[in-house]
C-alpha cells in the first residue's frame, strides 16, 4: 500500500460495547458456575479449601458436616443487600441464580461424578484454574458468585483496583482461619489454588479490556 493510499485509509472507528443476549448469559453463567462446581469438588476430594463464602461454607461444612450446598447459600445472603445496592438490580439477580445454581450443582454432583484420588498439589492447580476461569466467565457477564467477589469486582469498577489483588487478598485472609480446623499441608495448597486463581483473574480481567456488557 503507497504512502498515499495509506493517508486515504479510514481511521478505524470507536469500539462499540455489544449487550449479551440472554442466550449468552444463560451459555456463560451456566458455564461459569459448572466449572466452579466441578473445581470445589476437586477441592472436597483432596481436602482443600477455598476463600470468600465459599472458604467459610467449607470450614462450617467440615466442623458441623451441613453439607456445602446448603451452607454456601445461606452464608452468601448478606452479601446481596451490598450487591444490590452498589452493583444493581441486574448483577444482584445473576448472582442470586449463580449461587443458588452453584449450591444445587454441588449436591448434585456427587451422584453423577466421583474422583476415587487426586494429588493435593494437582488439585489446588488445576482447580485454582477452574475457579479462576469460571468466575471470569461471570464477571464478563455482569454476575458473580457472591462474597469476596461481589467485593472484588466493585473495587475494581469504581476504584480500578484489580478483582484479582483483592480477591486473592481477601482469599488469604479466609484461608488463614482454616489453620484451625485442617491440616497445614492442606492449607498450603489451599493457599497455592487461591493464588492460582487470583493470579489469573488478576492477568485476564482488567478493566477495560472487555467491552461486552
Amino acid at each position: 500500500m503507497s504512502p498515499a493510499e495509506s493517508s486515504n485509509s479510514p481511521a478505524p472507528g470507536p469500539v462499540v460495547s455489544l449487550r449479551h443476549g440472554t442466550y449468552e448469559d444463560a451459555q456463560a453463567l451456566f458455564s461459569g458456575t459448572l466449572f466452579v462446581a466441578m473445581a470445589l469438588m476437586l477441592f472436597n476430594q483432596a481436602g482443600l479449601l477455598i476463600g470468600s463464602t465459599a472458604g467459610m461454607a467449607f470450614l462450617l461444612h467440615y466442623v458441623t458436616d451441613i453439607s456445602f450446598g446448603k451452607l454456601f447459600f445461606v452464608v452468601n445472603l448478606p452479601f446481596y443487600w451490598f450487591a444490590w445496592t452498589r452493583m444493581g438490580r441486574e448483577f444482584t439477580l445473576k448472582t442470586f441464580i449463580c449461587v443458588a445454581l452453584l449450591s444445587l450443582l454441588t449436591e448434585l454432583f456427587p451422584h453423577v461424578m466421583q474422583v476415587s484420588y487426586i494429588n493435593p498439589l494437582f488439585a489446588s492447580l488445576l482447580g485454582g484454574l477452574l475457579l479462576g476461569t469460571g468466575c471470569l466467565f461471570l464477571a464478563r457477564h455482569r454476575s458473580s458468585l457472591g462474597g469476596a467477589t461481589i467485593v472484588s469486582l466493585y473495587m475494581q469498577n469504581r476504584y480500578g483496583v484489580r478483582a484479582g489483588k483483592v480477591q486473592l487478598a481477601i482469599d488469604c485472609v479466609v484461608l488463614l482461619l482454616a489453620l484451625f480446623v485442617v491440616p497445614l499441608e492442606r492449607v498450603f495448597y489451599s493457599v497455592l489454588a487461591a493464588v492460582v486463581m487470583g493470579v489469573f483473574l488478576w492477568i485476564s480481567h482488567r478493566p477495560g479490556r472487555y467491552v461486552g456488557g
